[in-house]
Order: C-alpha cells, then structure tokens, then sequence
C-alpha cells in the first residue's frame, strides 16, 4: 500500500511539473526537474550509429531485433511558472507526450513481455516517425515507378528514368551510407493507383495530415482572436488528429471547432484533410522494424538500426526493466547510466499516470472517475449520471423536506401565541 501511494505521489509530482520531464535541459524551478533533468539530459541521439552517449561514457545498445510500436498519446496541464512571471491569462501550460514500445520484432503485435516502454514530447514523437514515413513513401513510389511502368516506357521515358538513376547514384556517393537506398517492396497492382493519389492530392483538394504537424496558423484574427491547427490526441489517445487551437503554439484545444472549415484556397474551394500517411504512426498494427535494410547490403554485414529507432530511444524516458526488455540500457550498461537506472521507477510512474486515465483528452486531471471522449470533447459516464441524478434528487427532496419544517414551525408559533392571547383576555 505504501508503494502504491509513493507510486501516486510521484505521478502526481510530475503532472504538476513546470516543464517537459524529458527534456535534456536542467532547469531550477523544483528540486523535482532537477532530478528528471539529471536522469534524461545526458541521452543524445547519433547519425547512422548505435553508439549512445550516457553520463560521458559512450555506450552501444542493440535495437535492431526490435521494432517500434505506438502505444497512446496524452495532453497534460501542468504549472508553468514562464506563463506566471509573463502574467498570462492562465499559468496551465499544456505538454503532450507519446508513450511507444520497443517490441520484439518476432511479436510486435502482441508484445506482452520482453519489451520496453518509452515517453517522449509528441512533436519528437511526429518529427522523427513522419519523417521516415516520407522517404519511405518517396522510396516506393520510386519502386513503384521503376519495376511497374519500366518495361512499357517508350525509348524517351527509359532514357529520362536512366539520367534519374544516374543522378541518384551520384548522389548517393556524395552524400554516403546517409543517402543508401532502402530495400522496398511494391504491389504494381495498387501502387500506380496510391503514387497518383498522392502526387494529385493538392488538385483534388486534400492536404496532407502530416502538413499540420508543426502548429499552423489556419485563420487570422477577425476580432474574436486567430485560429491554428496542429495535432491533438483523438480517441482516449490511440489516434493523433488534427485539431484546432487558439494560441500560435497550439497548447490549448478548442473541440467545439473542425479544422476542415477553415481550410479552403483563395478562390473558396474547401480542403479535406488525409490522414492516411499520418495514420502509419499511430496505427498499432503498422510497427516500424528496427532492423535497416538496404538495397546492395552484404548479407554478411553487421546490422545497423534505423535512425528512427536510434533517435526515439536516445530522446526518449525509459521503462525497461519491469518489462523484461534484455537489450536496453538497464540490462547491460548500468555503470555507464547509473544516474537513468537509479530513477527508471520514476520515469515508469509516469508512464503508469498517463496511460491510467488520469487525464481527460485536453489534459484536464480527472478527479472521481473517469470520461469518456468523442469526436467533440467529453461526455459523462453510466456511473457519474446515476451520481449526478442521486445528488440532484437528494437536494430537491431536502428542499422539501426544509420547507415543511419550516411551514410546521411556523403554524406552530401563531397556535402558541393565539393560546397566550385568549388567556391574557
């Protein structure tokens, strides 16, 4: 019992914190921040390297038999105290954090043991995995453009796509083992139609969901303040969505409004949004392998893990030893992350608190019970209506009750004082 109470302590500590927890940079606000600064801020990631930097030692982590896998996402109000010295209207900033597997990549899907879970700000989060979903968007359809059409090109069509690769393949070796060409397989009988959807998007009035990722501004001030959209957590946070905010760094939701109504171009066409690319990074069943492969790779080279992977694990907090996870930190290199290890439990309490409901959507605490999210904000619950109900009725029927007292006690009286009088005559 104690355990569980220093557990909720701690998750409580954290949800209250005046920056992101996982930030590499030390700040002096609370004893707090200085201790999760001190446990995160040595990581940094590396290019093309499995090499990780950790209390000045460097250390080598193998990722490559694991694959990335999207767990939930979640806002979370918390003290600011840069918006109390600016006397903002409120001193509640929001953070949004990520919370991702390293799963085996035999059983990625299932991934109930032998993993580790990780939190990471979702603007890394997006930056690092939307990245990589790209070029490997790019990289099919270029398949998709050599294997599918090649042989029914005519001679001016084979000609151009040759000088193509040739200027590939030039700057491939300018630019090194960075620019290798990944190893990827296409379907000829969809890919044609999905290339062409996406080159096309534009001219059937879509935008890519992707487009937002980074706050933008969607509509200036017409009075009533400036609008912005920008990702938000959708679904009791198993989706990121695009939603709209009303404040340029997009912390603070407002669910009544739908970003797709303030999206058109000058002459008033109206835009829908496409998730589809920004769905492969939350989707549960799309896990990312660790494992890079390149076209041309020996089979006997050593194996190198994708740069996604290394940098979501450099930047990101770690849970690992309650999972099992044998490969990371936790297992092998304790000496040289002594100060991550000491406080794993800390950083596992806070992945615990974000993923237990102890947050509404917009990363309001939930206090009593638990919502339940729709498309538009919250609604309440089977239990909190019953709740709601019984407290309603109780105070009408104390109401009642109070005023048949009242009205007793008040008959009472003049009976009384009428009883006085006569015996007064």
């Amino acid at each position: 019992m104690i355990a569980r109470l220093t557990s909720m302590a701690m998750a409580c500590l954290l949800a209250t914190a005046s920056a992101n927890p996982f930030a590499a940079k030390q700040t002096p606000s609370t004893t707090k921040d200085a201790y999760m600064a001190k446990l995160l801020g040595k990581a940094q990631p590396t290019k093309n390297s499995q090499l990780r930097k950790l209390d000045g030692a460097e250390v080598e982590v193998d990722i490559t038999g694991y694959s990335l896998r999207f767990e939930k996402c979640q806002f979370v109000k918390a003290y600011s105290s840069d918006l109390a010295e600016e006397g903002a209207s409120t001193v509640l900033a929001t953070q949004r954090f990520v919370i991702f597997r390293m799963c085996p990549s035999s059983n990625c899907k299932s991934c109930n043991y032998g993993y580790g879970e990780y939190a990471i700000d979702m603007d890394d989060y997006l930056a690092y995995t939307v990245e990589y979903r790209q070029e490997e968007q790019e990289e099919m359809c270029n398949t998709c453009a050599e294997q599918c059409y090649y042989a029914a090109a005519d001679d001016a069509a084979a000609a151009e796509e040759e000088e193509e690769e040739a200027e590939e393949e030039d700057a491939e070796e300018d630019g090194g083992d960075e620019r290798r060409r990944k190893l990827v397989s296409v379907d000829c009988s969809t890919c044609a139609s999905d290339c062409d959807k996406i080159e096309n998007m534009e001219a059937n009035y879509y935008i890519d969901a992707t487009t937002f990722i980074n706050c933008q501004q969607i509509q200036e001030d017409n009075g009533y303040g400036a609008l912005y959209a920008g990702p938000m957590c959708a679904s009791q946070g198993s989706k990121i969505k695009i939603g709209v905010f009303s404040d340029e760094n997009c912390m603070y939701l407002d669910s009544s409004k739908d970003v797709e109504n303030y999206l058109a171009d000058e002459d008033g066409n109206a835009f829908k949004i496409s998730h589809a690319l920004l769905k492969t990074v939350y989707d549960a069943d799309e896990c990312i392998s660790c494992l890079a492969e390149y076209d041309g790779d020996d089979d006997a080279a050593e194996d190198e893990a994708l740069e996604v992977c290394q940098n979501l694990y450099a930047t990101a907090g770690k849970c690992e030893t309650t999972h099992g996870f044998d490969n990371g930190i936790s297992s092998n290199y304790y000496n040289d992350a002594y100060n991550q290890l000491e406080n794993e439990d800390l950083v596992c309490d806070f992945i615990s608190s974000l993923k237990s409901g102890t947050y509404s959507q917009d990363g309001e605490i939930v206090m009593g019970g638990t919502r339940s999210y729709t498309a538009g904000g919250t609604s309440t619950t089977g239990g909190q209506k019953f709740a709601l109900t019984f407290f309603i009725l109780g105070t009408v029927g104390l109401a009642v009750y109070a005023a048949m007292l009242h009205s007793q006690l008040t008959k009472g009286g003049k009976a009384d004082l009428s009883a006085q009088g006569g015996a007064m005559a």
